[in-house]
């Protein structure tokens, strides 16, 4: 009898909390005043996301809406170049397809390449800083910012120079050539190798910082739990390590790859523009050589849409409850 009174008290003090109807269909028990300012605060929610909704209404939803409507422009019959007219000419997606959906196809598989170098690479950089140097202020804001620093740098200058060290006279390929791992007349430069360099170069910050992130947040007592309980570095890393660390690999992982599969620039500095061309340059080309607005528009928006769909089946088949 007691316990059920207890719990009787409880509902009874729970139904006389400040912002709660007493009972359903009953009578609201706070003030006219108080219920006006959690009005008012509930209106200034709505004034507060205005501005960003507004942002992203003019700079996002209405620039795809206006690629949408080009792509699907006509050429009137004896119209001069670059002169189209308002169409529902579906069959633009159709024949831009079927033209150049090897470079869409190389340029998903030149990203993946890229990202899984960079994970490789970023991984190992982040928690050096992240778990290994924590304490050291001095020598991890030295290192954070070695890893920031080709920020400072143009994209463009960055590529320009990876194509230096690849160069056919350059140290790389005369230590290839040396150890016998490439022939004599091998290169670098102007290949599928040197455009997934350039790549997973430029992108590797996308990669480490939110790895770094993630990781510096770490509780390491977890770590040496794992070592008390007789695990070994390995088994550690694979069961606590890295499945506390997945947001920032995720975070990573997407930050890297959407960029890296519209890249063109890297391409066409350090490809040969025939087995290395990805489907940045496609449209590049398309929208200022050949002046195709309705063929560019349609390979942006069938890149945009794949890259979305990848990234919706990435994050439903790896996602973690922080990232849904």
């Amino acid at each position: 009898m007691s316990l059920l009174a207890r719990n009787h008290g409880k509902i009874r003090d729970a139904q006389d909390l400040p912002g709660k109807a007493a009972r359903p269909g009953g009578k609201d028990p706070r003030s006219a005043g108080e219920i006006g300012a959690d009005r008012r605060r509930s209106r200034m929610g709505y004034w507060l996301i205005l501005p960003g909704f507004a942002f992203m209404l003019l700079f996002f939803v209405l620039p795809v809406f206006s690629l949408l409507a080009t792509s699907l422009y006509a050429k009137p019959p004896g119209a001069d170049v670059g002169q189209f007219v308002p169409a529902l000419q579906f069959s633009n997606y159709a024949d831009v397809l079927g033209a150049y959906w090897q470079e869409l196809l190389r340029s998903f598989a030149f990203a993946l390449v890229a990202t899984i170098a960079a994970l490789l690479i970023g991984y190992p950089m982040a928690y050096l800083v992240a778990v290994r140097l924590r304490g050291r202020k001095l020598l991890q804001g030295i290192l954070l910012v070695l890893i920031i620093a080709p920020f400072f740098t143009s994209f463009i200058l960055r590529t320009q120079a990876w194509k230096q060290i690849l160069a056919d006279e350059g140290p790389v390929v005369a230590v290839l050539r040396a150890l016998a791992l490439l022939p004599e007349d091998g290169r670098l430069t102007a290949t599928a190798f040197a455009v997934v360099c350039g790549l997973t170069y430029n992108f590797l910050p996308f990669m480490t910082l939110p790895i770094y992130a993630n990781l510096e947040r770490l509780d390491t007592r977890l770590i040496e739990a794992g070592t008390d309980l007789y695990a070994s570095p390995f088994q550690t890393f694979r069961t606590v390590t890295l499945p506390l660390s997945m947001p920032g690999v995720m975070a990573g992982t997407l930050l890297t790859f959407i960029p890296a599969s519209g890249d063109y620039i890297n391409a066409a500095l350090l490809g040969n523009n025939q087995d290395t061309t990805m489907i940045g340059q496609v449209i590049d080309s398309r929208f200022f050589r050949v002046v195709d607005y309705p063929g560019a528009s349609a390979l942006s928006f069938v890149l945009m849409l794949a890259i979305l769909v990848l990234v919706v089946l990435y994050v439903r088949r790896f996602g973690t409850k922080e990232l849904l």
